[in-house]
């Protein structure tokens, strides 16, 4: 099956196009007040509205409870929310009963050791993707941190699809792919000018690599 590439932390409507020209098949915002990357709901709505409809755009949250999320997607369309965090299994549960059918919830997990692996097994029922990141103490996510990439293959067993995140390049992600054999990879800072401005040719390169083209 083809890598799917996900281009997070999209800030702005250009960015957002190139990714989607380029080949990508998710884009990503972040809704987190403490993200270099944060875009505001009425950015997001923009970059949803201008996005093609078979393309979904992922809301990323981190602090933000329930009903915050909700109304987020209902404002702006989001195709999907991205969960960094302490949430448990029954805050998924209960986010997901209350999301469309078609909006799937992605977990995230940060690992830098094989154990780190084991709470997946209680939100395989309920989470339609996982998301496996670096574990870097006190950030969520968006670090540039890469993690030992072989320990997400032990993800296969819980039977979820996974994107695997954390220290990608235009020059890793063929390795990465290889050694972590996922459904998607996500890039953030790899592939970008600064926090706000992603680099096109980055992006292009990267999308290539992942695909095999």
């Amino acid at each position: 099956m083809a890598i799917k590439v996900k281009i997070c932390g999209i800030t702005n409507e250009q960015d957002a196009l190139w990714a989607v020209n380029l080949g990508a098949h998710y884009i990503g915002v972040n809704l987190s007040e403490s993200s270099p990357r944060k875009v505001s709901v009425q950015m997001a709505k923009r970059i949803v509205a201008k996005v093609p409809p078979f393309i979904p755009c992922v809301g990323v949250f981190v602090e933000q409870n329930a009903e915050q999320i909700l109304k987020i997607v209902e404002k702006t369309g989001l195709m999907g929310v991205q969960l960094h965090g302490e949430q448990t299994p029954e805050d998924c549960a209960a986010l997901r009963g209350r999301l469309e059918e078609s909006v799937p919830v992605i977990k995230v997990f940060r690992v830098e050791q094989e154990a780190d692996l084991e709470p997946m097994s209680m939100y395989k029922n309920i989470c339609q993707y996982f998301l496996i990141d670096a574990r870097v103490e006190n950030v969520p996510g968006g670090t540039g941190q890469s993690f030992p990439w072989e320990l997400a293959c032990g993800a296969k067993g819980f039977g979820v699809p996974y994107f695997v995140a954390g220290g990608l390049t235009p020059d890793n992600v063929q390795e990465a792919i290889e050694k972590t054999q996922p459904f998607g990879v996500d890039v953030a800072s790899g592939v970008e000018k600064s926090p706000k401005r992603k680099d096109y040719d980055k992006m292009k390169k990267f999308i290539e690599e992942a695909k095999g083209i």
